[in-house]
């Protein structure tokens, strides 16, 4: 297997909205690329401002009026695109959600093996959300609130979430493993690899290690046993196990995070 981490060095530094490196340069009579609407530039820079100054002054001390002033925006516009602080932050969450699945579709072209694949998909989170990890604790103090937008089982959370539960069923359905699963646990699957994910930034949050190391090497231990665990699956011997757990996760989990996929 190869070892995913390796590549990190082209992979630090994707932001939220950003363009994500394919490797290949444009073709000389490529047209260049529509500019984006007003709209979305003024979007744009509103929720960029409103990142930085998280990182420079804290979550709680920054206001929808300091971020609207740096902006160069009124208060009122500002208002117009993010009704809150915490709309902002959901905005933030969407945008580290397509680019993570942007990256991770790049990583995972011609990959087969599906611990190498779920590596890959979780370490590029990672990646993605590289410039902020020193504040994100002040997201998850907020975000632990249960009664929070910025909650992971919330309504307004349900766009990302649903997002990153697609990159994990794309990681099955590519992998060598993906047809020959339970069709139950197969269905169940990718929500519960998003479950892992979570388990994975909790650890990242809190991580103080040099460039989230220890975060790296914890997806680079783990991944291996949770295919191994899949992979197990398949057989009959297993299979009862299989089934309660699927019921298991189905009575008390998986209902919270399936809530608002309807909605």
């Amino acid at each position: 297997m190869n070892d995913a981490r390796a590549k990190k060095d082209d992979r630090h530094g994707t932001a939220p909205g950003a363009e994500p490196a394919t490797g290949q340069e444009a073709a000389p009579d490529a047209k260049p690329a529509a500019k984006a609407p007003k709209s979305e530039q003024t979007r744009a820079l509103i929720l960029e401002t409103a990142m930085r100054l998280f990182q420079e002054r804290g979550y709680e001390k920054t206001t929808m009026r300091a971020i609207a002033k740096e902006a160069g925006v009124s208060v009122g516009n500002a208002y117009y695109y993010f009704d809150s602080k915490a709309s902002l932050i959901t905005g933030f969450y969407d945008g580290m959600s397509r680019v993570h699945a942007q990256v991770t579709s790049e990583r995972l072209r011609g990959v087969k093996d599906f611990g190498e694949r779920l590596e890959i998909a979780t370490a590029a989170w990672v990646d993605c959300a590289r410039p902020y990890h020193q504040f994100a604790g002040q997201f998850f103090s907020t975000a632990a609130d249960p009664e929070s937008p910025l909650n992971p089982f919330s309504d307004e959370s349900h766009p990302a979430r649903a997002e990153a539960v697609q990159i994990y069923r794309d990681v099955l359905k590519g992998s060598d493993v993906g047809r020959k699963l339970d069709a139950e646990l197969a269905e169940l699957l990718p929500d519960l690899l998003w479950l892992f994910l979570m388990g994975v930034v909790l650890y990242w949050v809190f991580d103080r290690s040099e460039d989230t190391e220890r975060t790296r090497a914890f997806i680079h231990k783990c991944t291996p046993m949770v295919a191994r665990v899949v992979r197990l699956s398949r057989y009959k011997v297993v299979r009862p196990l299989v089934r309660d757990a699927v019921s298991l996760m189905e009575e008390f989990v998986i209902p919270k995070v399936r809530s608002t996929v309807d909605k």
